[in-house]
């Protein structure tokens, strides 16, 4: 039986580490192939395997390939985003020479494309999977465990933090390079927002038992197949991708590049690999040799509870750079042993993730599982009464990350001089009729931000609820002004009255303090319809707006 695995690229940073995986496992017939043929024979002096020179600009490409006769060809070369316009044609000289394939790639839109070849591979009995590397592979194997018993998804979060000292292939930084200041898809809410690659900053900790934690380390938005393809295939709301480089000195300062380039003052930074490389080199002597990896799925149980559940990789020592060879390790022996279906897809749900933590015993990793309630505010406050809500109601103040709600309102001001000042200060919308409303939830670390659009017209408020208040009871704020507020179903609608407020922390008198006027029911289509009228001591209506909303449909 034929058992040659071909690796092209299989000298360089991560082709390297997954030839020395199949070589140390038993694998026998390992070639590493690549352009620099001196480069391919001292590499397999020090590792194992048989060297061989192989150009994929040659015009006899697939011919030297099929001349090599592999059973499976690993393409870990790369940049795949610079393919140029025959992308796939590494993958169709593996199917015309009777090869299965696989590739690390990273890059979205390869990976999703790479079903363009599903039914030449499928007529040949061959396995054609892209993005056999830490993401869509691993991560998808994580999102597939975390996920189980949940009805529905509202957030897949997943961040890859290396360490600093780990090498740096020039194709990996390319890639990057090529992202970062530049337009990024990503699902929010179910809808595609743009973020800009690299283009804001958040501090990440990840834990596991019995090693000390990455603490405090910085991650920024990046492109990766998840975005892409996971939506789909979990049908998650919303799916983020972050990573982070290890030294805050140069996060930031790709940050400050990116900035240039999303302010056009610099078309990209991928012209600057060489330069960015040699410059990281100079600091490998700093930071760490430890990275880790976090997948988080947030989402609710079949009992309506909301949970969020992680799983967590810390890689000690140098080993990070391992991991995105390991899902390549376990699909070549899955194809050898026959266990894959023919067919060209990306590689989502392709191993479980016990098969990827059994896999990574051979390095040194510690992972770690867990899962926490997510208390939803009105959920928190009203107790058992938020179950007798309405279903349209209980839905709307379900927010286990970000949902939009669209409608239309009409809205009626106070006339007075003192009321139009009030209206102007909380940011209400000016008066009209059937004007669209776009609401969007999101839940925060403390509360939820509620982000109301009238028209052109938007304004903010914050709710949350604190330890000490009776139930029943949410505070929200609007700017320098928070209010008390207990919930109070009413039959079949919900009513927003205020309790107290303060200014600037300072408690307001009761003369002062403004009439609300809230209520929330369903109008008989389903929708849910909001009164609003707010009133102020010795000034009179500010404010009344009335209307309905719907979840917003998904964007395709």
């Amino acid at each position: 039986m034929n058992r040659r695995i071909l690796i092209i690229g299989g000298y360089g940073v991560f082709g390297g580490r997954l030839a020395r995986a199949l070589v140390r496992a038993g694998y026998t017939d390992v070639v590493v192939a690549g352009r620099n043929l001196a480069a391919a024979e001292a590499f397999c002096r020090e590792a194992g395997g048989t060297p061989a020179q192989l150009d994929t600009d040659t015009e006899d490409f697939s011919a030297q390939v099929a001349a090599l006769a592999p059973a499976i060809l690993i393409d870990a070369a790369g940049p795949w985003q610079a393919y140029g316009n025959a992308p796939y044609a590494i993958a169709q000289a593996a199917i015309a020479c009777g090869a299965h394939y696989l590739d690390l790639s990273d890059d979205a839109a390869f990976t999703a494309g790479i079903a363009t070849l599903d039914a030449d591979a499928a007529a040949r009995g061959l396995t054609v999977l892209s993005g056999v590397s830490s993401v869509p592979g691993l991560s998808s194997a994580a999102v597939e465990a975390l996920a189980a018993g949940l009805s529905e998804i509202a957030l897949i979060d997943t961040v890859i933090l290396p360490g600093n000292r780990a090498p740096r292939g020039k194709s990996v930084i390319r890639s990057i390079l090529s992202q970062t200041g530049k337009p990024l898809e990503q699902r929010e809410g179910d809808q595609w927002k743009s973020v800009n690659g690299w283009g804001s900053i958040r501090s990440v900790t990840l834990e596991t038992p019995g090693t000390a934690p990455l603490k405090g380390r910085w991650a920024s938005p990046i492109g990766a197949p998840d975005l892409r393809l996971m939506p789909g295939r979990y049908g998650a709301a919303s799916v983020r991708f972050s990573a982070g480089l290890d030294l805050k000195l140069m996060h930031g300062g790709l940050w400050a590049l990116g900035q240039l380039v999303s302010l056009r003052l610099i078309r990209s930074l991928e012209s600057w690999t060489g330069l960015l490389k040699w410059v990281a080199e100079r600091l490998a002597a700093f930071g760490s040799d430890r990275g880790g990896m976090g997948v988080e799925v947030t989402g609710f149980t079949a009992q309506g509870t909301c949970e969020r559940r992680s799983w967590t990789l810390i890689a000690e020592a140098g080993d990070g750079p391992d991991i995105p060879a390991v899902p390549a390790r376990i699909m070549a022996g899955k194809i050898l042993a026959g266990e894959t279906l023919p067919g060209a897809r990306a590689c989502l749900g392709a191993f479980s993730l016990a098969e990827a933590e059994a896999a990574l015993k051979t390095l040194r990793v510690t992972t770690a599982q867990t899962a926490a309630a997510q208390p939803m505010v009105f959920a928190a406050a009203m107790g058992d009464e938020f179950g007798a809500l309405p279903v349209p109601l209980k839905t709307l103040h379900r927010v286990a990350h970000v949902h939009h709600w669209r409608g239309e309102a009409d809205i009626t001001r106070g006339g007075g001089l003192l009321s139009r000042m009030a209206g102007a200060l909380a940011g209400f919308p000016p008066a009209g009729r059937a004007v669209p409303v776009l609401v969007t939830m999101q839940r925060t670390r403390t509360g939820e931000t509620w982000t109301r659009q009238f028209g052109a017209r938007k304004f903010r408020s914050h709710l949350r609820r604190a330890t000490t208040d009776p139930a029943g009871m949410v505070r929200e704020r609007f700017g320098v002004m928070e209010f008390a507020i207990p919930l109070t179903l009413e039959g079949a609608r919900l009513a927003f009255p205020v309790h107290s407020g303060r200014v600037f922390g300072v408690p307001l008198p009761r003369f002062l303090l403004p009439v609300s006027e809230t209520y929330e029911s369903v109008t008989g289509d389903g929708a849910c319809q909001f009164d609003v009228s707010i009133r102020l001591p010795m000034i009179g209506l500010v404010a009344h707006y009335r209307g309905w909303l719907k979840p917003a449909l998904p964007t395709p």
